[in-house]
């Protein structure tokens, strides 16, 4: 990828908003359709002030939308890419996993131990 200097940042900016667990939390609880502050807090099991705080920077990075339906405001997703992109970044995660595990295996099968010793010697 080869960007300016001056595009890194916003892209920054966009992955910090999401590396926040409750804001991927509230994101989930959005993914059925638009839900009120108490709903997702329902869902969340976070707190009032807590889900409002996520919901503001979530909506300030065009993430979520907002919705004022008479007494209530409504926030549904904006950016539906976004479970795309969990979607994405979870089966890499996956993979690398799974090769952490093959090679844990491979040296099991060695008869290494963790510490690099076999298990002859580590006795």
């Amino acid at each position: 990828m080869t960007l300016p200097p001056s595009a890194l940042a916003p892209i920054s900016d966009y992955f910090k908003v999401l590396s926040e667990l409750s804001r991927l939390q509230v994101l989930c609880a959005l993914r059925s359709g638009a839900k009120n502050v108490t709903e997702i807090m329902e869902e969340t099991g976070l707190g009032q002030a807590n889900v409002s705080k996520h919901l503001k920077v979530l909506a300030q990075a065009g993430i979520v939308s907002r919705m004022p339906q008479g007494v209530s405001v409504y926030y549904a997703i904006a950016e539906p890419f976004i479970f795309d992109l969990c979607e994405l970044v979870s089966m890499r995660l996956s993979v690398r996993l799974e090769e952490q595990s093959q090679r844990l295996k491979q040296f099991q099968d060695l008869g290494l131990s963790e510490s690099g010793k076999s298990k002859a010697t580590a006795t």
